[in-house]
């Protein structure tokens, strides 16, 4: 007779979850701080002229329009300038709605502030730089600035 008694099963024993929240959570918390929430995809070519007077934005009140020809992956709509807000192309006669979505989407205090940045492409013609220039003034966004690189250009004799 015996005092103990033997298993006979081999069972392993139970995994413990008891860590597992925290693993969950530690997951979370690196991807919020890793990952970056992305401002908008340019469709369109960009060669940024340079300047010699750079000023940085302030995003909390800007809106951004690019304009230039489509990039090789829009090349379907065609070779002409084209006027990009957001993720989307437009025409003339919709930029004027979307400088009045923006201001909307501003806090009170800032909407007469609102920031317009033109970033245009080097090759881009001046006739289609002064209509957004006109649609713009049509709906009171007097503030303009255009994008550049930070480089001075180099002075040719």
């Amino acid at each position: 007779m015996s005092k103990f008694k033997k298993k006979k099963g081999g069972d392993l024993p139970a995994i413990s979850t008891a860590s597992l929240p925290d693993i969950v959570f530690m997951l979370l918390f690196f991807f919020m701080v890793a990952t970056v929430m992305r401002e908008s995809n340019v469709m369109v070519q960009q060669d940024i002229p340079a300047g010699d007077q750079v000023e940085k934005l302030q995003k909390d009140r800007s809106m951004f329009i690019y304009a230039g020809q489509p990039s090789s992956s829009y090349s379907s709509l065609g070779k002409g300038d084209k006027i990009q807000i957001n993720d989307k192309f437009v025409n003339l006669n919709e930029i004027k709605p979307a400088v009045y979505a923006a201001i909307e989407g501003l806090t009170p205090e800032l909407q007469d502030k609102l920031m317009v940045a033109l970033k245009v492409d080097d090759e881009t013609k001046m006739g289609l730089i002064a209509d957004v220039k006109m649609k713009l003034r049509e709906a009171q966004a007097l503030r303009i600035m255009y994008i550049t690189n930070n480089t001075s250009p180099t002075a040719e004799n």
